[in-house]
């Protein structure tokens, strides 16, 4: 550890589909936030932190604003960004390049003036007209006076390391508070739902995911093997139709893809054992989602 060491919280926000989890992943240098192409994939609030010789960084990977829906589920996901952006000490706000609309512009309005806000223009290997970032950083400029615009892919890595030696000029001196080895505060039993979830929305239609959510029900661990037994909850009886596909095909085609996701993280054997149970009105049930770990 260096002298002068620098320990701080970095929330990382943005309208949905924007590349939050993406730019998380590749910042920590591992995959610990699950990532879809379908809206309202990350629904927690999840750490993922990287320790450096001088610098130890908390970033707090925060479900995409929603401003289309007003459900219980949403309201739960929005007082995540809301809470997040109270408590941290840098801001990262994630737009994609060439992309600004109202849902973004909402985001603008509730991000702190007292805490510095770094814009992450997100997706810049899109641009079929690279002459365009430049004006775009010049328009993002006037819509935010953030601390500084740092053009990424969070696909690629590129740019992720100016992220960092931007953002540690902002960060507190102090003490690290994580193990040097750790890369979130999250349970590995947390981790093995949003795998599956994060399978269970890669393969199925588009109608689904929001009435979906699942249930790590036993986790049982001997040596390096893991034992995970889990409940994948829908609205409705043919929702539970859909998830386990004909002749039981699509949920063995998803359990095996979340199995080997998990093998690969946690570094042993999985044995996955997953059901369907239907759950009417889960998603706007107050009660429900805070069983489910909505808070």
């Amino acid at each position: 550890m260096s002298e002068t060491f620098r320990t701080g919280t970095l929330a990382i926000v943005g309208q949905p589909n924007v590349g939050k989890s993406t730019l998380l992943n590749q910042l920590v240098g591992q995959k610990i936030s699950i990532t879809s192409n379908k809206p309202q994939t990350t629904r927690h609030r999840i750490t993922g932190i990287l320790t450096t010789a001088a610098c130890q960084y908390i970033f707090v990977d925060t479900p995409g604003f929603q401003t289309r829906h007003a459900g219980a589920l949403n309201r739960a996901l929005n007082r995540n960004v809301t809470q997040a952006l109270a408590e941290v000490d840098v801001v990262i706000c994630v737009v994609e390049a060439g992309r600004c609309g109202p849902a973004d512009r909402a985001i603008f309005k509730l991000l702190p003036r007292e805490r510095p806000v770094l814009l992450a223009i997100n997706k810049v290997d899109r641009l079929d007209d690279k002459s365009q970032l430049l004006p775009f950083i010049a328009q993002m400029a006037q819509e935010y006076p953030f601390a500084e615009i740092l053009p990424v892919s969070a696909m690629h890595g590129s740019g992720t390391e100016q992220v960092l030696k931007v953002a540690t000029a902002y960060l507190p001196e102090a003490p690290a508070i994580f193990g040097e080895d750790e890369i979130t505060d999250r349970s590995e039993r947390f981790l093995a739902a949003e795998l599956l979830r994060e399978k269970l929305f890669r393969n199925l239609g588009e109608e689904l995911p929001y009435s979906l959510t699942v249930e790590i029900e036993r986790f049982e661990q001997e040596g390096d093997l893991r034992r995970i037994f889990a409940a994948i909850l829908v609205d409705k009886a043919a929702h539970k139709a859909m998830v386990i596909g004909k002749g039981g095909e699509k949920l063995k085609m998803v359990s095996s893809a979340a199995r080997s996701s998990m093998e690969q993280l946690f570094g042993g054997k999985v044995y996955l054992e997953t059901w369907v149970k239907v759950k009417s009105g889960w998603a706007d049930d107050e009660r429900a989602l805070k069983s489910l770990g909505y808070d």
